[in-house]
């Protein structure tokens, strides 16, 4: 198992990479970000990081690679906004599919050690499998945000082939926690959090019987510590097996917010899953993980951190 000094985080300002960052400096090692801060915020960076404001699309973004030339790379930088991938979808592809081939290309040449790829569960499997999917059905992506997603996964795997880099890609399910921004980044528990600590009425798509499986960002940081250790390559579900509904959310919420607002719904988003959770019985075999914090607990720890402000 290769050691690694330096790491590089793209998207290391965003929710799931700032705490990526802090659990890679714990471990110390040197950190490189690269985040153009369209949805990251500055002061989620740790101070201990070494941070360039700079876009993955960027023309200068091959030479800064070269220049810190990492052991290892997780990249987080992305589209990730569903819907926004339904409206541009070139622009969802410029920043997930050309951004990560560049990252592919560049790292194989640099003999980079390993790459842990954020990718996605939900949208990459047909809605008629049998939940909670599982790794062994066929990816079918689509929204045009799972198709890059996919994609990128591919180019990877195409760059283990011919350059012998590893990767790991990781399909998160919806993952939360502290840090979660509302407005740049998909996360029903931070919008719900937001409106209802400030006692705004709080929107609910469709029925709200549409379901998710919710896991804790803290969880997530174990998964990507585990793809960096383990000597694995290929794709690995990063869920908690269970489904919630959005209706159920609410409720748990308003329980531990106080909040007294009736829910109000609003019509459902064209295209979305109505239901969604992941296996993880792949992930506990081969990287030794599995989910650890209970929902309600992680709910807590959250909306603390929202009230906090």
């Amino acid at each position: 198992m290769p050691k690694y000094k330096t790491a590089l985080v793209t998207g290391g300002a965003g929710f799931i990479g700032s705490h990526i960052v802090d659990a890679l400096i714990r471990r110390r090692i040197k950190v490189y970000v690269v985040d153009d801060l369209s949805t990251g915020v500055k002061k989620n960076i740790n101070p201990n990081a070494h941070f360039t404001k700079m876009s993955i699309l960027s023309p200068l973004f091959p030479k800064l690679l070269k220049k810190i030339n990492p052991d290892i790379v997780f990249h987080l930088a992305a589209q990730v906004n569903l819907r926004q991938s339904v409206v541009d979808p070139p622009g969802d592809a410029r920043i997930n599919v050309m951004g990560s081939i560049t990252i592919a290309h560049e790292c194989g040449k640099l003999g980079t050690k390993k790459i842990v790829y954020t990718s996605t569960g939900g949208p990459m499997y047909p809605e008629g499998a049998r939940i909670p999917y599982s790794e062994k059905t066929p990816p079918a992506p689509i929204s045009p945000y799972g198709i890059s997603k996919r994609s990128a996964e591919m180019y990877f795997n195409y760059a283990y082939h011919v350059h012998g880099m590893p990767y790991v890609a990781l399909r998160y399910a919806n993952v939360y926690g502290p840090r979660q921004n509302a407005e740049g980044e998909a996360g029903v528990i931070s919008i719900f959090a937001e409106r209802m600590l400030k006692g705004q009425p709080t929107m609910i798509t469709g029925t709200g019987k549409q379901t998710r499986d919710f896991v804790y960002v803290g969880d997530v940081v174990r998964a990507n510590m585990a793809a960096m250790n383990r000597n694995v390559v290929g794709e690995f579900n990063i869920g908690t097996s269970r489904e919630t509904s959005v209706n159920t959310l609410f409720k748990k919420m308003a329980k531990i917010i106080g909040y007294q607002l009736p829910e109000r719904h609003v019509a459902a988003a064209p295209g979305e899953v109505m239901r969604s959770a992941l296996s993880y019985k792949k992930a506990m075999k081969f990287l030794g993980w599995e989910p650890k914090v209970k929902f309600d607990d992680g709910l807590k720890k959250t909306i603390k951190w929202y009230e906090r402000g």
